[in-house]
């Protein structure tokens, strides 16, 4: 597991971008973590790095939102009002696990659901900076684990 330190939006924002780097089709990304932590701020970054942070709206209510950039399509999901994983599959959710980058909010919710390898990134406040987030990340299956430890020996 590797912890990271934000102290602003701008530094979550930084780290997404640079994170982003990494990622191709068929990668999964969870973000979980309280209501106004820094899911959707994460991924507006991270969607920066393909040149689509001027898109970025919340899948509250739609439950994903997809954005396509030339070769590649980012699915940003919210399962927040998902009241179980049968609800994810009756809108073919898994099928989008391989046809682009899946960027899940709230994905804990559809655990069962999701494949056996992805990045669980926990977002956590802190309780004396309010502007201050530690994020947790965790690659869970094997395929992620080089590809973190590359990036973090570089970072």
């Amino acid at each position: 597991m590797y912890k990271i330190v934000t102290n602003s939006e701008k530094d979550t924002l930084n780290l997404a971008n640079k994170l982003a780097s990494i990622f191709s089709s068929g990668d999964v990304i969870v973000l979980s973590g309280e209501l106004g932590c820094g899911k959707t701020k994460f991924t507006e970054g991270f969607l920066s790095y393909f040149g689509l942070e001027n898109e970025i709206s919340s899948p509250t209510f739609t439950i994903v939102n997809e954005y396509r950039k030339k070769d590649i399509s980012i699915f940003h999901f919210d399962v927040y009002r998902l009241s179980s994983s049968d609800e994810f599959y009756a809108i073919g959710g898994e099928h989008y696990f391989e046809t682009g980058i899946c960027i899940i909010e709230w994905g804990e919710l559809i655990k069962d659901a999701l494949p056996p390898n992805y990045i669980l990134i926990n977002f956590k406040k802190d309780i004396n900076n309010i502007n201050k987030r530690i994020l947790s990340i965790l690659p869970i299956g094997d395929r992620y684990s080089n590809m973190l430890k590359n990036f973090f020996d570089t970072f």
